[in-house]
């Protein structure tokens, strides 16, 4: 099948495995329909069925529609789905979130509402992005500064390795076609990167409004998260890009950062990024993926819900 991602056609064994549990599942220019309890992906070549249940997250790109159907099904078997541009690389839309557990999202509120451990994952996304300095103690003014000096670094770095001449980073948000080559390149590339880690923040369930490095956006978190990846995968992509070429310089970083995300599984390694950094852990989640609902209690106890306790004691 030539236009379901434009990839060989998948078997529920091949899906991309994320996490223990998770997996994405990418489709573009097919329609997607319910039959029995799969989903199926049509399109000019043949239909594609997919078990619904092997499904963590349904990302649809360019040229999809989706049936009522298909929708309920997905529903049912708790899969989320996300619209987004080609190969993922914009967010545009999320329904449901994969997890049917809260548990991620109370782990980021809790960790955003105390300034210390605010500050000690904004540390620890910069050992992330650059391991071979040691972040502890740092206020936020030197991560700043810190931040600043490695972005050169990979500028001059990426520059020498294409051969594309640099002069400096300049980015105006009005007019993309102002900048140079390397410049559009990497503007289009940090675009692409925002909406990779919208999808998945939006798959996770997590809020894309609490940053740990930026703040006052709805998309902070998204920001700290695509920043993760920015040397080691946008801007590289985007100087091969610019060695291509000034012409049609957003599509063909596009292009470049889309091969490169699937080579380097970036979406497995954004999830697992988001679960450390967040301290998650999921011992409390149902082992089999169904619906919890409790009630709180005083204490930090949870009880049952679906019961009244009026007449009876909760302990």
């Amino acid at each position: 099948m030539s236009t379901v991602s434009r990839r060989g056609t998948l078997s529920p064994r091949e899906l991309t495995r994320v996490g223990d549990r998770l997996s994405f599942v990418y489709l573009e220019r097919c329609t997607v329909h319910r039959e029995d309890n799969a989903i199926t992906a049509t399109d000019a070549d043949g239909i594609t069925h997919i078990p619904s249940a092997t499904i963590g997250t349904l990302l649809l790109g360019p040229g999809t529609r989706i049936t009522h159907q298909a929708m309920a099904v997905l529903s049912e078997c708790g899969a989320s789905v996300v619209w987004v541009g080609e190969q993922g690389v914009r967010f545009y839309a999320g329904g449901r979130a994969l997890n049917r557990s809260s548990g991620l999202a109370e782990a980021q509120a809790t960790a955003w509402a105390n300034q210390r451990t605010r500050l000690a994952i904004a540390r620890a996304m910069y050992s992330l992005r650059f391991p071979d300095e040691d972040p502890a103690g740092k206020t936020r003014q030197e991560l700043l500064g810190m931040e600043g000096s490695r972005m050169k670094d990979c500028y001059r770095r990426e520059s020498i390795r294409t051969g594309v001449p640099w002069k400096r980073r300049e980015y105006d948000r009005n007019d993309f076609s102002a900048g140079d080559a390397p410049n559009q390149g990497i503007t289009a590339a940090a675009q692409c990167m925002y909406g990779i880690a919208h999808a998945v923040i939006a798959a996770l369930g997590c809020s894309p409004a609490l940053g740990f490095v930026h703040s006052g956006n709805e998309r902070s978190f998204v920001m700290d998260i695509a920043d993760l990846y920015k040397t080691d995968v946008g801007i590289p992509a985007a100087f091969d890009a610019a060695a291509e070429g000034e012409e049609d310089m957003a599509s063909r970083t596009r292009r470049a950062l889309r091969d490169r995300i699937n080579e380097t599984g970036l979406l497995d390694r954004c999830v697992r990024d988001i679960q450390q950094l967040l301290r998650y852990d999921d011992s409390r989640d149902p082992a089999d993926g169904q619906d919890t609902m409790t009630l709180q209690s005083d204490g930090g106890l949870h009880v049952s819900s679906g019961r009244n306790y009026g007449d009876e004691p909760i302990w």
